[in-house]
């Protein structure tokens, strides 16, 4: 099989383990190249990561003839413009989530990559862990029943950057990240249902920012349908007292626990009782998507995590976020 020779748009710090290092050490896979608008910085992550060429300019990096692909891990203000410039150079995207600020920079990206002929990845990584995959195998075997409904619940304690608001973290940042933390950590959930139960056909949301710390909203509250008829809810709360993070699919015949960020067992409960599936993540988290995108790539397997996908999941959040984003577009973002 052919190596795939990528550079990285953003070398930051989701590169450092997350991602970097799993474009390295997957099969048929290695690092040819970073950039960063700081060259300086560009430079040190090249060295300490032994990737032989940096840039501080994002054209040199794409049109480099030994970058075969590239990987945009910018803040999502960016994704949409490094998309097409790839796109538009006749090479693969594989890009960050949130995919876009909203949905319609995500179509756009899509349309590009489709008429350039080129894949397009988005990078929910869950879609390629052990855990989010048993999930999936069990609901599909029917080890609930039918599913009924499931529910997210999330909660975080505020940062100290956002309390001190001295230099607010940028996802926190609508003119940077496209909203708030909902958009940065609940696409994740999000995506992670749809991976699991299909497509949400119907949704309805509130947010508002009651802590007032930052200029996004910092609670949202969703309710959904799913194309299979399968309801849900979510609360989504960043000002709270303490941390805390589960989900629930429930069914006829049983229901799954499970969390989307941490590493507590999945757990299977029916009438004849509690089974538990205690499964870790890999150190580099993305590696296994990295590897079915290489895969795909080389003509042997199918990436689970598309830029139609993506979609999918910015479409849901646009929804529940349009009606603050209309009241924040005339008073809090003026």
């Amino acid at each position: 099989m052919k190596t795939i020779r990528w550079g990285i748009i953003g070398c930051g710090d989701v590169t450092e383990v997350k991602s970097g290092p799993g474009f390295q050490k997957a099969e048929n896979s290695s690092l040819v190249a970073v950039m960063r608008r700081n060259g300086a910085l560009a430079e040190d992550y090249a060295k300490r990561h032994n990737v032989p060429k940096w840039y501080d300019d994002a054209d040199k990096l794409i049109n480099d003839p030994d970058v075969d692909a590239v990987y945009i891990a910018t803040p999502p203000a960016y994704h949409k413009e490094y998309t097409l410039r790839t796109a538009k150079a006749g090479k693969p995207v594989y890009v960050e989530k949130p995919m876009a600020m909203n949905y319609m920079e995500c179509r756009e990206m899509v349309e590009c990559c489709r008429i350039e002929k080129v894949p397009l990845f988005t990078a929910y990584y869950r879609r390629g862990l052990e855990r989010f995959n048993k999930v999936r195998e069990l609901v599909n075997a029917g080890a609930i029943g039918s599913v009924r409904f499931v529910t997210i619940t999330q909660y975080q304690k505020p940062l100290k950057e956002e309390t001190e608001g001295v230099k607010l973290p940028w996802r926190v940042v609508p003119e940077i990240s496209g909203g708030g933390k909902f958009l940065d950590v609940a696409s994740h959930t999000l995506d992670i249902m749809d991976y699991i139960l299909g497509p949400v056909k119907e949704v309805c949301g509130m947010a508002s920012n009651q802590a007032g710390l930052y200029k996004a909203e910092d609670i949202v509250t969703a309710s959904f349908m799913f194309s299979s008829g399968v309801q849900g809810a979510g609360t989504w709360c960043f000002s709270s007292f303490s941390n805390f993070e589960m989900n629930e699919i429930v069914g006829s015949l049983g229901k799954l626990a499970f969390s989307t960020f941490g590493s507590e067992p999945v757990l299977l409960t029916t009438n004849e009782g509690t089974t538990e599936f205690p499964l870790q993540n890999p150190v580099h988290i993305q590696q296994p998507l990295i590897q079915s995108i290489v895969n795909e790539l080389n003509g042997s397997g199918r990436c689970p995590s598309t830029g139609e996908s993506g979609v999918r999941t910015s479409w849901v959040m646009d929804e529940v976020l349009k009606g603050y984003r209309g009241f924040a577009n005339n008073t809090i973002f003026t």
